[in-house]
C-alpha cells in the first residue's frame, strides 16, 4: 500500500483548513495527500424536491472536492493529491478510508446541515474509532499560525516553527508506559520534522489518602514532586537519545492535566495527546483529557491510539 495523508472533507471552513494542514503535513513528510469526501445519499423523497435539487446534490458531491484538491495543487506545486468521494456515513467510512494511512487530518468542528460531517458525536465517534493517530484542524487555522513572528512581530510562515507539546501520562504501569511512548514517538517525529523543540507536560495529582497529609508537610511534597520529575527524566532518556537533534522542555506538574496542556498550548504549534484503544462497536469515549483539549485548545490536536 502507497503510505498517504488522509484529509477528510464536507466543504465547511473547519475541513478546508484541514485539507490545507493536511497539505503542509504530507509535504513535510514527503508523502501523497488523499482528500476523501464522504457524502451521505439523500432520502429519495427530499432527493426529489424543487428546494434541494439535482445543482445542490451535485454542488456537495462533486464542486466541492474538485475545486479542493485543484486549489491545493496550484498551492502546493509537487505534492501528489487525490481524491476519493465515498458514500455512507462518516463515522463509518472515515476510519476505514485511513485504515492505511500514515494519519487522518480533520476539521474539528463543523458547519451543520447538509454534509456537516463532524457535528456533534459524530467526530468524537471518528477519533474514538481510528487506530491512526487522527489531527484535528479548526477553522482559520493558517500557516503562519504554526510559526514565530517575525522579528517585527508580524505572522510569517518562514519562521522558526513553535513548540510541539506533548501530554502524557506516566505511572510505575507498563500500561502507562506503552501509551506514553506511543505519544513520545509521534511528538518527537513531528518536532523532528519542524526542525523545533518539544516540550513535554507530565501532570500528576496525589492519591486521595495522602492529598492532606503532603499539604501539611512540604518536604514530604517536595519529595513527591522529585520523584514525579525523575519518573519523567526516565521516561524520555530513550527518547532523548533516538533523537538527539530536537530540545526537550520536561515538565512535572502537579495539578489538572487538562488545564497545564491548555496553557502549554498557547506556545506551540500542535498538540498531541494519547486515547486508549477501545475494541468495541459501542461508544465514542476518548477520555477527559483528550475530550477536554479537542474542545479548547487553541492549536491542531493530534490524538494517538494506543493499547
Amino acid at each position: 500500500m502507497v503510505r498517504t495523508v488522509v484529509a477528510g472533507l464536507d466543504g465547511s471552513h473547519e475541513s478546508r483548513a484541514a485539507a490545507e494542514w493536511a497539505a503542509r503535513e504530507a509535504t513535510l513528510r514527503g508523502l501523497p495527500l488523499k482528500i476523501v469526501h464522504v457524502w451521505e445519499p439523500m432520502p429519495e423523497f427530499l432527493a426529489q424536491a424543487h428546494l434541494l435539487g439535482t445543482e445542490t446534490e451535485a454542488h456537495w458531491r462533486e464542486r466541492i472536492p474538485r475545486e479542493a484538491a485543484d486549489g491545493i495543487r496550484l498551492r502546493h506545486p509537487g505534492l501528489a493529491v487525490t481524491m476519493e468521494q465515498i458514500p455512507g456515513r462518516a463515522g463509518e467510512v472515515l476510519p476505514e478510508a485511513a485504515e492505511d494511512a500514515d494519519l487522518l487530518v480533520l476539521g474539528s468542528r463543523a458547519l451543520s446541515g447538509v454534509g456537516g460531517f463532524l457535528v456533534g458525536s459524530v467526530g468524537h465517534a471518528v477519533v474514538a474509532h481510528t487506530e491512526v493517530p487522527v489531527v484535528l484542524v479548526r477553522a482559520g487555522e493558517q500557516a503562519d499560525d504554526e510559526h514565530e513572528r517575525d522579528p517585527v512581530g508580524h505572522p510569517s510562515a518562514a519562521t522558526r516553527f513553535r513548540s510541539v507539546v506533548a501530554g502524557i501520562d506516566i505511572t510505575n504501569s507498563a500500561d502507562s508506559a506503552d501509551s506514553a511512548d506511543a505519544v513520545l514517538a509521534f511528538a518527537f517525529e513531528e518536532a523532528d520534522r519542524r526542525a523545533t523543540d518539544l516540550e513535554v507536560v507530565h501532570s500528576w495529582s496525589p492519591p486521595p489518602c495522602s492529598a492532606y497529609a503532603l499539604a501539611a508537610d512540604p518536604e514530604r511534597r517536595d519529595g513527591t514532586a522529585r520523584q514525579q520529575a525523575a519518573r519523567l527524566t526516565d521516561v524520555l532518556s530513550p527518547w532523548r537519545r533516538k533523537f538527539p537533534a530536537v530540545e526537550v522542555i520536561a515538565r512535572s506538574r502537579v495539578g489538572s492535566a487538562a488545564d497545564h496542556l491548555g496553557a502549554a498550548a498557547l506556545r506551540a504549534s500542535l498538540l498531541v495527546v494519547g486515547r486508549r484503544i477501545r475494541r468495541h462497536a459501542l461508544g465514542t469515549h476518548i477520555g477527559p483529557v483528550t475530550h477536554a483539549v479537542l474542545h479548547h485548545a487553541p492549536v491542531p490536536v493530534a490524538v494517538v491510539a494506543h493499547a
